[in-house]
Order: C-alpha cells, then structure tokens, then sequence
C-alpha cells in the first residue's frame, strides 16, 4: 500500500482498556490478508439468557475492537463475514434484524473508519438485499475508496460458491462475446470475474466459537490459507484474540505445496 498522503492526519487506533500492546512479531512474519468468520453470537445471548439480537450488538463491539487490534498491528487486508447467502434461511425476524443492523453499523462507523485511513469495500450478491443497505454500503465505498492504511472488505450477502458461478457465468458471457478464446482460460483470468478481483488471497482464516469449518467463505481466496480455529464465542472476542491467531499463524511454516 502506498504511504500515508503527506496532508493526511489519521486517527489512531484506542488503545485497549486492558493497555496490551501487539505483540513483536517481524513484519515478513505477519499475515498479509485475514479473513474472520465471526461465530457464536447466537450461543453467546442464549448462554445469558438474552434474544439471538443481544448476541449480535454485542458481537458488533468485538468487531470494532478487532479492526482496531488490525490496524495497531499492521495489518493491511481484513474481510469480515458478515451477512452469507446461506443467512437468508433464518427466521424472517432474525433476518429482518440483520438487514437492518448491518444498515445501522456501517452508517455509524463509517467516519470512525474513515478517520482511521480504512479504506472500505463492499463484497457479494446486490440481490434480495434491502436497498437501504446497499446505499449505506456504496457511500461507505466512496467515502473511503482513497484511503490506504488498511482495506476492510464487507462480506454481505456473500458466499464462495455463489461467487464462483456467479464468475462463472461472467465468463461464459464473456466468451460468447468472443472477448476471450477457448482453453486460454487461466487461474489468473478467472480470477478477475471473482466479486473483488483486486482482493489478496488469505494468509489467515480465524473462526471463533470452536466450529472447526469455513462455511463457504472465501473458498477461492483461501486455497493455501493458515486455519485458526479458537473455542471462544464470538461477542467474547477482542483484539488481543486476533494477535493470539496471529502468533499461531506466524510460527507456521508455508509451503504452498512445496518440500520443506
């Protein structure tokens, strides 16, 4: 990414209320991309005896913390599983709440984020989401799409399969148009017809609540990614449990299936 515009003063990270600090670790050492499935809200507001919503307005607080605990450690790619394909088939309150609470937070952090040099973009199906949201998301995009201190990618209405056939089908149209030849087709073609083209493939794929799968995110992105998988509910999650996953992923050795 390209240094800090010279008349561009971003916002600090908060500081942690514990006062922990990112741990050292080399910056060849550090995941470039991390890719967060956050599991367990629903768990976590039925373990307290609260509606599935507590569990996400509490989630939505970790978050934050977690985009901060990125940006203080120097990360420069996080994308966030926010709202899948798969989500529609939940209950209609639970999906009405959804539609309306990521509307909300992206309206009330966007500045916050935009302080914070985090440039945001939105990622998966326009289909069958509130118009509402897709506006709160196209003018978080705009806002930010000239900031360079980390790229947030809002994963709404997203799932790995629906973007492979959705890239799929570009691509079909696209040779019928005879824009591309027959078998010239490449791993590094297809890659453009994917919802983000510019995306980094995933160094670290973290999932909280102790679910050890990846539930159809970022399949492609995430071929040769570093799994961490922690038992800790979602809402209970901070940035000092993504620098955790951090140091697990930085002790790892990476082969890309190659010999050691």
């Amino acid at each position: 990414m390209s240094k800090q515009r010279a008349d561009q003063k971003w916002v600090k990270p908060t500081p942690h209320k514990s006062g922990a600090t990112p741990p050292k670790i080399k910056k060849e050492s550090l995941p470039r991309h991390v890719a967060l499935v956050m599991d367990g809200n629903g768990r976590w507001a039925k373990q307290r005896g609260l509606e599935r919503t507590k569990g996400h307005e509490a989630g939505e607080l970790a978050l934050f913390d977690v985009v901060e605990g990125a940006l203080e450690i120097g990360i420069s790619e996080l994308s966030v599983y926010a709202f899948s394909t798969e989500n529609w088939r939940r209950s209609p309150e639970e999906v009405k709440f959804l539609m309306s609470f990521n509307r909300d937070v992206i309206r009330k952090r966007r500045d916050e984020m935009h302080q914070r040099g985090i440039k945001i973009r939105w990622v998966g199906r326009e289909a069958k989401l509130w118009r509402s949201v897709v506006a709160e998301l196209e003018e978080a995009e705009e806002l930010t799409k000239n900031n360079d201190l980390m790229i947030l990618n809002m994963c709404i209405n997203y799932g790995g399969r629906a973007e492979i056939v959705d890239g799929v089908n570009a691509l079909l149209t696209d040779l019928q148009k005879r824009k591309l030849k027959p078998g010239k087709i490449t791993e590094k073609v297809f890659a453009r017809y994917l919802d983000e083209p510019k995306m980094n493939d995933v160094d670290l794929f973290f999932r909280s609540s102790g679910e050890q799968r990846t539930s159809n995110f970022l399949m492609w992105q995430s071929a040769y990614a570093e799994m961490v998988f922690m038992d800790v509910l979602w809402p209970d999650v901070d940035r000092r449990t993504l620098w955790k996953a951090i140091e697990i992923y930085a002790e790892r050795e990476r082969r890309f299936g190659g010999a050691k």
